[in-house]
């Protein structure tokens, strides 16, 4: 196969894949965005828990960069069923998150705080699950694409996987919200810094 066949034909399973990654994608940002709206609709009877909102916030800017960033997946030359299933499984993730975020009843619970702080295990795992997926998903794309960035993924990563295992050990409302705004501001510089134009 010469190179501009193989060329084209890894441009034709980047369509595929980006269509397949956008539905799931697409499924994240509706569930947050919904779920926020209930704020407004509803001032009344949903109060807003600061730390669940900041996850909110985080996860919507995750899934975007996640899908901004996603046009860089073009440069791919060699598709493999393990890269696609990562892909799938981390766009997944997010739909996981997004539901835990905004499950569709909560009348069992005394508003969001409550509900967060009797699921917050189940979040930190899938957000441990998300982090350590993203992790393999690099290292498969070889050794070059891992040291694109220099130290600052691996420190940035070791910090994120550290923070969601802290809190499966620690439970602690402090935690809670010096992680929650601590992820969401490095996030908001990580994109700022390294993500703002895409090349």
């Amino acid at each position: 196969m010469d190179a501009d066949t193989l060329t084209q034909s890894s441009h034709e399973i980047f369509v595929h894949i980006r269509i397949i990654i956008g539905m799931i994608l697409g499924l994240s940002v509706a569930r947050l965005v919904s779920g926020a709206t209930r704020f407004i609709q509803h001032p009344g009877k949903e109060k807003i828990y600061p730390v669940h909102f900041a996850w909110v916030i985080c996860i919507f800017l995750f899934i975007i960069h996640f899908w901004w960033f996603e046009f860089a997946l073009s440069q791919t030359r060699v598709w493999t069923f393990a890269l696609y299933f990562l892909l799938i499984s981390y766009s997944i993730v997010f739909v996981m998150l997004a539901a835990m975020l905004f499950p569709d009843e909560i009348r069992e619970y005394d508003g969001f705080q409550d509900y967060f702080s009797q699921r917050r295990g189940w979040f930190y795992a899938l957000l441990l699950a998300l982090f350590v997926i993203d992790v393999i998903d690099t290292l498969m794309k070889g050794e070059k694409y891992y040291h694109h960035y220099g130290i600052a993924y691996p420190i940035r990563q070791t910090l994120l996987i550290a923070g969601a295992a802290g809190g499966l050990a620690f439970r602690s409302t402090r935690y809670d919200a010096a992680y929650a705004f601590s992820v969401l501001a490095s996030q908001v510089v990580w994109i700022a810094v390294l993500f703002n134009v895409l090349d």
